[in-house]
């Protein structure tokens, strides 16, 4: 019904920028609130940024100030720019989606990943 592709993800060295994409397709009558999460090996899966419909934008305290999330409402995408990465930062990222499709039902959607390294 909906699908969420990531795209962008690869080998950065420490310092430097990489911008992950998003497009949804499908079965939508509305996006409301996107999301970036992302998991690094045997930890949980985190919020690294979200944006609202109306542009609002919320980061995890461990990117602020360093990654910028935007989104394009008509085209159904979404970016994450990470600048000044560290090797922390390596983990796959997922984009993710609050729903409302054709029927008004909502729905939560997820990417299937794109992975991030950090490494010299």
């Amino acid at each position: 019904q909906v699908q969420l592709v990531e795209s962008g993800g690869g080998l950065v060295q420490p310092g430097g920028s990489l911008t992950l994409s998003c497009k949804a397709s499908g079965n939508i009558y509305r996006i409301n609130t996107m999301f970036w999460y992302r998991q690094a090996p045997g930890k949980q899966r985190e919020m690294v940024a979200s944006i609202s419909a109306g542009g609002k934008t919320r980061y995890a305290d461990s990117v602020q100030g360093r990654f910028i999330i935007t989104r394009h409402n008509f085209e159904k995408m979404v970016w994450l720019q990470m600048n000044d990465l560290k090797p922390e930062d390596t983990a796959v990222y997922y984009c993710s989606a609050q729903i409302v499709l054709q029927g008004l039902e909502d729905y939560n959607a997820w990417g299937q990943g794109t992975q991030v390294t950090v490494s010299s």
